[in-house]
């Protein structure tokens, strides 16, 4: 039995005024998963074979697309159409960071970003004319998409202070075409501070969480999914998690659960 959105999402349902924002809450519905797979392997047929594995079970796809050492034009679009396919939406982790003409730019390009991804990450140290230019470049091929601004990072020594935190999100939430917020999973408290600041028009999106809890490899730091859900996250993004598991397909079950199951009681609280 498929779920109303709205009973699940309630206010984020209700508040947010991205189209986008509500094809990954019907998404995440239909999936009961708020999971997004960082998908961190550099082959075609590696990311593949991680789409067949926990497809049903996730919510998002999250790529590099530079990182994938035997890309082809071809061998991408077929990957994209699994992903299609399995009802995924496809994030790509880019971290654009330049002033507005080049950053148009670089969602054309070899890679052609503009023409596959639902949604992109950016840093707003360049200022509001990057969330333009970002969609304008989707708007170039047709398309609609959005963008999540970097707020808050999950490693250490990370330069994203509370007051850079503030300004971008005070900046940030006043623009259509930002679909929400990258926040700090490992850091619930951060995050409850952030999702305060954010209020409900956006959604938050946070990496560094694993059901492991602890430091894991280069300086990332991990907490633990529920309490990020409760602290306010709409999507946990989970990569060594699952794609290093033993049995991906079983821990991306797992983490589907505690995902939703957190959603339903921060809702429902």
């Amino acid at each position: 039995m498929e779920l109303e959105p709205s009973s699940v999402w309630g206010d984020r349902w209700t508040s947010c005024d991205s189209p986008i924002a509500k094809k990954y809450m019907t998404v995440a519905c239909q999936k009961r998963s708020i999971v997004c797979l960082a998908a961190d392997r550099n082959t075609l047929l590696g990311l593949g074979e991680l789409i067949d594995q926990v497809g049903p079970y996730i919510s998002a796809l999250k790529t590099h697309v530079d990182l994938v050492d035997d890309w082809t034009p071809e061998g991408w679009a077929e990957l994209c159409d699994k992903a299609r396919q399995a009802n995924l939406l496809i994030f790509e982790d880019r971290k654009f960071a330049d002033i507005g003409g080049i950053t148009r730019n670089q969602m054309a390009g070899i890679y052609d970003i503009r023409s596959w991804s639902d949604l992109v990450t950016a840093h707003f140290i360049s200022g509001p004319d990057i969330v333009d230019s970002l969609q304008s470049a989707w708007g170039d091929v047709g398309r609609k998409g959005g963008v999540l601004l970097l707020a808050q990072m999950s490693s250490r020594g990370n330069l994203l202070n509370p007051d850079y935190t503030k300004t971008v999100v005070d900046s940030g939430k006043t623009l259509k075409g930002v679909f929400g917020f990258i926040g700090n999973g490992s850091r619930p408290r951060e995050l409850e501070k952030l999702r305060e600041i954010v209020g409900p028009t956006k959604m938050i999106w946070t990496p560094g969480v694993n059901l492991a809890v602890g430091d894991g490899n280069m300086g990332q730091r991990y907490g633990d999914p529920c309490e990020a859900v409760i602290a306010g996250s709409d999507t946990i993004i989970v990569g060594s998690g699952i794609h290093r598991s033993d049995n991906p397909e079983q821990s991306a079950k797992m983490y589907a659960a505690a995902s939703w199951n957190a959603l339903l009681e921060r809702n429902n609280g």
